[in-house]
């Protein structure tokens, strides 16, 4: 399910991409399932159509969905995904570092970064 908390700071379109990758991650959306038109989004959220088509033409830019004209948007297989992985990294440096600083072990976030990896390869 797609959604936005409007008490996030995060503006709505990354809070609309991050929702539908981690639809995609968990294969809650599946290779070529068709999503929302943006006018429907747009209705369902009660959010402006301009927001959503911000997020989805990011989501293409990445890789994660593609568009046919006339068709629809649907979710791009995976070998297509180009993630922002410079900004990926600077927000894992950035928890990893507020997590260490907080109190926990190196130990602990290793064997958190093997669950995560045994999660998403378990999705494949």
């Amino acid at each position: 399910m797609i959604s936005v908390n409007y008490r996030d700071s995060r503006p709505l379109y990354e809070q609309i991409k991050e929702s539908i990758i981690k639809l995609i991650m968990t294969n809650s959306l599946s290779e070529n399932e068709q999503l929302p038109s943006v006018r429907e989004l747009a209705v369902e959220l009660a959010i402006n159509s301009n927001t959503i088509q911000r997020a989805y033409r990011e989501l293409e830019n990445e890789g994660y969905i593609y568009k046919i004209s006339g068709k629809g948007t649907f979710v791009s297989p995976q070998e297509h995904f180009r993630p922002n992985t410079e900004e990926l990294y600077t927000n894992f440096k950035e928890a990893a570092a507020k997590l260490l600083f907080s109190g926990e072990d190196a130990k602990t976030l290793k064997n958190e970064i093997d669950r995560i990896e045994k999660e998403v390869l378990q999705n494949d």
